[in-house]
């Protein structure tokens, strides 16, 4: 732990880690989770057979959907990406998660439609 240092590198890393917080605040303000709806899907098709649950229509807000994307996969203990292209966002999550993804959804109050 860091006490009290006047040396530059430090007080880089100390302002750094300062934004990155106040950044990922703004970003949790900026997306209103009452103004969009999830819509799920599954696809197997492509994939060698394998089932990807995709949540499609999320707002065209990279930091929202990029920290959403890590929640699901951190509680859902797979692996997934997220894609921000032409003003909507999608994030593919591996294996049929519909249910752990629709729990952690109600939690965060996003509402979604689909299977």
């Amino acid at each position: 732990m860091l006490v009290y240092s006047t040396d530059p590198k430090d007080q880089a890393i100390i302002s750094g880690q300062a934004e990155k917080d106040k950044l990922a605040a703004q970003s949790r303000q900026l997306v209103d989770t009452k103004k969009f709806t999830v819509v799920f899907r599954l696809e197997k098709n492509g994939r060698g057979g394998k089932t990807v649950t995709i949540l499609d229509q999320l707002p065209n807000h990279e930091t929202f959907v990029k920290e959403l994307t890590k929640e699901l996969k951190i509680k859902c203990g797979v692996g997934g990406s997220y894609k921000v292209e032409s003003g909507v966002a999608q994030i593919e999550i591996q294996g049929d998660k519909r249910d752990a993804i629709k729990k952690i959804l109600d939690l965060k109050q996003i509402k979604y439609k689909g299977m």
